[in-house]
């Protein structure tokens, strides 16, 4: 959760679920963030293991990793479902 605790990776995310795979010097033009910010950034979400990345020639080419996100779907749709479950209302 905490990898996905900064707005800064979920653009990220958001701009990788839409294009499907890019590079660094793509994020960097689309955020408008310094080049090593995105990278550490990307750095977080790989150990995360929410994004790969695969080496293409001199430069890294990130994705997001299909398993991992289900996992994250399966567990967030859970979460968030598990209220409608509670009948009690708060007043």
């Amino acid at each position: 959760m905490k990898a996905l605790a900064h707005p800064a990776r979920i653009a990220i995310i958001q701009h990788l679920i839409r294009t499907n795979a890019c590079i660094c010097g793509d994020l960097v033009d689309e955020l408008g963030l310094a080049q090593p910010t995105i990278s550490q950034h990307l750095k977080e979400l790989k150990n995360a293991g929410i994004i790969k990345g695969n080496v293409e020639g001199t430069t890294i080419c990130y994705c997001i990793d299909e398993k991992t996100w289900g996992k994250y779907r399966d567990e967030f749709s859970k979460f968030f479902s598990s209220h409608l479950n509670n009948k009690e209302v708060c007043n």
